[in-house]
């Protein structure tokens, strides 16, 4: 089992002067510990205009950062917005194979297209092709990133010209491609375009398991045509995170920021928005079920608490059940709402001291076993692969200096 942790840089109402920068220089330092401790993997979303939500709007700078501050951590978009308006496909290109560089090849690519009106209609996004138009573009990324040259393109989404995109990336033949799923039926197509399942929603293991069988039963199948030039069979779940040897203390420290992480997610796609006044914290305050005190009395008869949130035994048992269920990672979502820096650093010293080192002692010899399991059928799904033709020399477009070049070639043909 590998562990990662993730950020969408949530900041609640009401801001104070230097709120903004005390989040991210702090998520800065998480990053820094999580590394120190023997945490996989770092992702970072991408949203724009999502106040109190996501203040993520430029995940490349945050990621960089990390890259120099770190030494084997990977380091993850989850996800880059691959959409031409949101960020054209050469420039994504350029940046993905740059952080690769930087990282010394610890790069992860998750694409997504975004689900709010406030994002799509900020960049003029149809909503009904926003999945045709990510596709389109993150296979063309693919292609920029390993081509040389790139031969150009003429699409749905954008067009462009035979150009070599550099610098390349260290990893070979691109960094691991994945794509943001919220359920089964973006599992499918994960799994159908040979991408990683980077699962970004709250499901139990039992649902983990149903999702997990269908992502793997898709990649063994010839419905597997990949859109990257390697497969990435991998599936990661997203899970709540706050460990405390007393589970009262555990979920005190995390509950609140966890359930508003999840009414924000339905909020921000169900509710009208008034850009600049948002009162989403505010909002779901005043419609919270249940306190703190209601769910530590619920869950005092338990023997465990099984969402993420609790003591070293309750977390140790919840990852296991989501190993034997099938995932690959559990990413940590750590930060939301008001969740105390203090608190996850606390959280993430715990779990590395006493829960990580059995599940990481046995990732060698889980991952070699799949490796071989999945060998023939990734080479099968690599052999459907619809290939972009590379171009010979004699067929580069040459690309005049001046315009008054560009017309005599033009009177020349």
């Amino acid at each position: 089992m590998r562990f990662g942790i993730f950020y969408e840089h949530q900041l609640p109402k009401p801001w104070n002067e230097g709120d903004e920068a005390r989040l991210f220089h702090d998520a800065l330092e998480q990053v820094v510990l999580a590394d120190r401790l023997g945490y996989d993997y770092a992702w970072e979303v991408e949203h724009h205009f999502l106040e109190e939500y996501s203040h993520s709007s430029a995940p490349e700078v945050f990621l960089a950062a990390c890259a120099a501050l770190t030494k084997t951590i990977r380091v993850g978009h989850g996800i880059r917005q691959v959409i031409p308006n949101y960020n054209h496909p050469a420039r994504t290109a350029e940046g993905l194979a740059t952080l690769d560089i930087i990282s010394r090849g610890r790069l992860d690519f998750g694409i997504g297209e975004g689900a709010t009106r406030l994002e799509l209609g900020g960049f003029k996004i149809p909503a009904r092709e926003k999945r045709a138009l990510a596709l389109e573009a993150a296979e063309q990324i693919a292609n920029m990133l390993v081509m040389d040259p790139y031969p150009g393109f003429e699409g749905a989404g954008f067009s462009f010209p035979c150009r070599n995109i550099v610098p390349k990336p260290v990893q070979k033949p691109h960094p691991p491609m994945w794509m943001a799923c919220t359920n089964r039926d973006t599992i499918k197509v994960a799994a159908s375009i040979g991408v990683g399942a980077l699962a970004f929603s709250f499901v139990d293991p039992e649902e983990a398991k149903a999702w997990a069988e269908i992502y793997y039963g898709i990649i063994k199948s010839d419905q597997c045509v990949p859109i990257g030039h390697a497969v990435n069979a991998n599936l990661a779940m997203v899970s709540n995170f706050s460990v405390h040897p007393d589970r009262a203390e555990a979920i005190r420290r995390g509950q609140e920021g966890f359930e508003f992480f999840s009414y924000a997610v339905n909020a921000l796609v169900a509710h009208d928005a008034l850009p600049g006044r948002s009162t989403l914290f505010a909002d779901f305050q005043a419609s919270r079920a249940r306190s703190d005190d209601e769910i530590i009395a619920a869950t005092k008869a338990a023997a465990r608490n099984a969402n993420g949130i609790g003591t070293p035994d309750d977390i140790r048992e919840h990852i296991a059940a989501f190993r034997d269920a099938g995932v690959d990672q559990v990413i940590f979502l750590q930060q939301a709402g008001r969740n105390k820096h203090a608190h996850i650093c606390e959280s993430l010293e715990l779990f590395a001291a006493e829960v990580m080192p059995a599940f990481k002692a046995e990732v060698a010899e889980r991952e070699a076993r799949k490796a071989a399991e999945l060998a023939p059928y990734l080479a099968a799904a690599m052999a459907r692969k619809k290939w972009m033709q590379p171009l010979a020399d004699a067929d580069i477009p040459i690309v005049p200096a001046s315009r008054a070049k560009a017309q005599i070639n033009e009177v020349a043909k």
